[in-house]
């Protein structure tokens, strides 16, 4: 390699603490694990970091709903994001958490500094606040009537129906979607840090009007200048108790917004990095001024350019720390042409594909279909299919597994000392590509060196089908020429192996191991292996079943079709000696039966059968926990009126909380169908 050694620091956008990984969060951290791979494959120091993003709101209510403390909630999603990214092949060399002193102590410095520059203001804001709750509200924790189309249900800050923008005092009918209660307004110091001090700076590092930018992709560069022509504002980076959070030095009470701290924690978790590595120098990447010795590059999804492309650079210039090299944008994951949909089963964990398909497909399918660009990617499952069996089994695998039974039987599993002339030839044009595919790799053009792999594997496979080694083994006297045969497709397979080395990291080891060889860096892909003893072949990679991907979407449909467990397998009609002994009609008045609509539906992680149903009766706000998972989708509830008993004991379960029971009715078949009143009804009304 000619190419100076370069010292990179790569990160991934840091998943929240509050659920699972998805397909689409996966793209992204397979996109970058690529990267890195392929950075160190050539040679260059290149560290990978991550961590958990554990402050916020909704991390503090979600431990309070689950009655543990927020740090366990995070404990128990890392470990969870952890096994994940380790069965996908994601090769972190730290994965941290921004709940940590180093986060702390590094986002009390900026802010300090930022604070002495003159970058900080202070002022008095009027913003909804949850009497009963005790706190402040965010705008997405406020529903009501949108103020322009009158649509229900809308958030505090934007309607889904009409696409209006609004402020959440201008909601009508508003209720806190903690308590139910209607919010009030209340005056609160908040501190803002003041962006539109670093236009000139951020004009110049965006390129926003300007023709584009070394430090982000042309799309990115051109969106950003919309936010420039509507000028910037100043960002509000506080938040006042209770939050979960990190409190401001100085300001008891006020703690910092989750979007301040959560970029730092690139270089949190890049500081324990370095305390763990002898000789890995923190200041090394992050002070100002070591931009020409040291790389940072971002992998980011398109919906949070405006944090990493103007509030983030900002910050760090504002507190004497070097801005990132690059922001690399990449765009949303579709399924089958739509956005992921837990109804139709196409919402897939990344756990669940793990149960059923291996990582490597789903890592080589993204690769197939990720280019530089912003664009969002589709996960074609048919497509997949082909492409998987064909590609990597057809065309890839099949090199080696059609030459190495020839080089075992007959030359006691020892490669040839020399290619047959065609194959040589061959092999020089397989070497030439290695900077070509470089190249590729390096601008994130994974789809274009893909197709180069590929068209070089129907080349040699056309090559081994034109020379048909097992003919001329039926020869005696041609030995030798199938031997060098076989010994030119093996190393053209081993080339075309190392090639993709960084998006089929176990393929790729499982190659190494039948050759023999060491783990291959890019200069040794050029290197002929001749005179070698190589292993017997084992199936590399299996084939793509239909069965498994359709046994994949029938989980990811959280079993919607499935009739609910019971004790007994066989039904019967149930007769009047079946029923539950009488009781008077005082019994049942002791029963309160309200009308209940249900605002928020979801389910509950590490339940089989629970939903969670937030339930208004009419001002009042239940948490009611009903074993209808198998039965509803928490988005067929949302809005819905049910009947529930609003006088039930409280009943506290491993999940937090139940403070109520909707009525169901049991079918002949095993089915649940929740009660619901006629039109009219309202929350809160009293069933007689």
């Amino acid at each position: 390699m000619s190419e100076k050694r370069r010292r990179i620091l790569v990160t991934s956008a840091l998943p929240y603490a509050n659920g699972p990984l998805h397909l689409g969060h996966m793209l992204e951290y397979i996109q970058t694990d690529i990267w890195a791979r392929f950075q160190r494959m050539r040679g260059h120091e290149c560290h990978y970091v991550c961590a958990e993003d554990a402050h916020g709101t909704p991390i503090m209510l979600k431990a309070r709903q689950e009655g543990v403390e927020p740090e366990e909630l995070i404990a128990r999603f890392a470990d969870s994001h952890r096994r994940d990214f380790d069965e996908f092949g994601v090769g972190f060399d730290r994965y941290y958490t921004t709940h940590s002193t180093e986060n702390r102590e590094l986002a009390e410095t900026i802010y300090r500094r930022l604070d002495e520059g003159g970058y900080i203001d202070r002022r008095s804001i009027r913003q909804a606040y949850d009497e009963q709750e005790g706190m402040f509200l965010p705008d997405r924790f406020i529903r009501g009537e949108c103020p322009r189309c009158g649509a229900g249900d809308q958030y505090g800050d934007s309607c889904e129906a009409c696409g209006a923008t609004y402020s959440p005092a201008e909601l009508r009918n508003a209720v806190s979607v903690i308590s139910g209660t209607t919010p009030v307004e209340r005056e609160s110091e908040h501190f803002f840090f003041r962006l539109g001090d670093f236009e000139d700076m951020l004009r110049e590092w965006t390129g926003a009007g300007r023709g584009g930018s070394p430090y982000l992709q042309e799309a990115v560069s051109a969106k950003l200048n919309e936010w420039f022509e509507a000028g910037l504002q100043d960002w509000d980076i506080s938040r006042d108790a209770p939050y979960f959070g990190f409190e401001i030095p100085g300001a008891p009470g006020k703690y910092f917004y989750v979007w301040l701290d959560a970029p730092i924690g690139y270089m949190a978790g890049f500081r324990k990095l370095c305390e763990e590595t002898e000789g890995l120098e923190f200041d090394d990447f992050w002070q100002a001024g070591v931009e020409d010795e040291t790389e940072v590059y971002h992998f980011i999804g398109k919906d949070i350019i405006y944090f990493h492309a103007l509030f983030w650079p900002a910050m760090l210039h504002g507190a004497n720390f070097r801005t990132p090299s690059a922001v690399f944008a990449h765009g949303f994951l579709t399924v089958d042409g739509q956005k992921m949909s837990k109804s139709r089963g196409t919402f897939i964990q990344a756990r669940t594909w793990l149960e059923h398909l291996d990582a490597e497909y789903l890592r080589y399918y993204f690769a197939a279909k990720l280019g530089s660009g912003v664009d969002d990617i589709d996960l074609s499952l048919d497509d997949f299919i082909n492409r998987v069996n064909s590609d990597l089994v057809g065309k890839l695998v099949n090199i080696a597994s059609r030459s190495a039974g020839f080089i075992r039987k007959k030359f006691d599993n020892r490669l040839g000392p020399e290619m047959d002339p065609d194959g040589q030839t061959l092999y020089r044009e397989l070497c030439e590509a290695a900077e070509p595919i470089a190249a590729d790799y390096e601008q994130r053009e994974y789809a274009r060196l893909v197709r180069r792999v590929m068209e070089l594997a129907d080349r040699v496979n056309q090559y081994v089908s034109d020379k048909a080694p097992w003919t001329l083994a039926k020869d005696a006297d041609r030995e030798a020429e199938v031997q060098a045969i076989c010994t030119a497709a093996l190393n053209h397979f081993r080339t075309l192996a190392g090639y993709l080395r960084p998006v089929l990291p176990r393929l790729a080891e499982g190659a190494e191991h039948f050759l023999n060889i060491a783990p291959q860096d890019w200069d040794s892909l050029t290197e002929p292996l001749l005179h070698h003893e190589i292993r017997k072949f084992k199936p590399l990679i299996t084939r793509v079943e239909r069965e498994k991907v359709d046994a994949m979407l029938a989980d990811s449909k959280q079993d919607l079709a499935e009739k609910p467990a019971t004790e007994n397998d066989e039904k019967e009609d149930k007769t009047v000696e079946d029923l539950a002994p009488e009781i008077t009609i005082d019994d049942f008045a002791k029963v309160d039966l309200r009308v209940a609509r249900v605002e928020q539906a979801e389910y509950v992680e590490g339940a089989d059968k629970l939903l969670r149903l937030e339930l208004d009766l009419g001002g009042a706000r239940r948490q009611v926990f009903a074993g209808i998972r198998k039965v509803y989708d928490p988005e067929q509830l949302q809005g819905r009126l049910v009947v529930m008993v609003a006088n039930l004991k409280p009943r506290k379960m491993r999940f937090g909380v139940s403070e109520g029971m909707v009525l169901c009715a049991g079918g002949d078949d095993g089915g649940l169908f929740l009660l619901s009143p006629d039109s009219g009804a309202e929350p809160g009304m009293k069933i007689s």
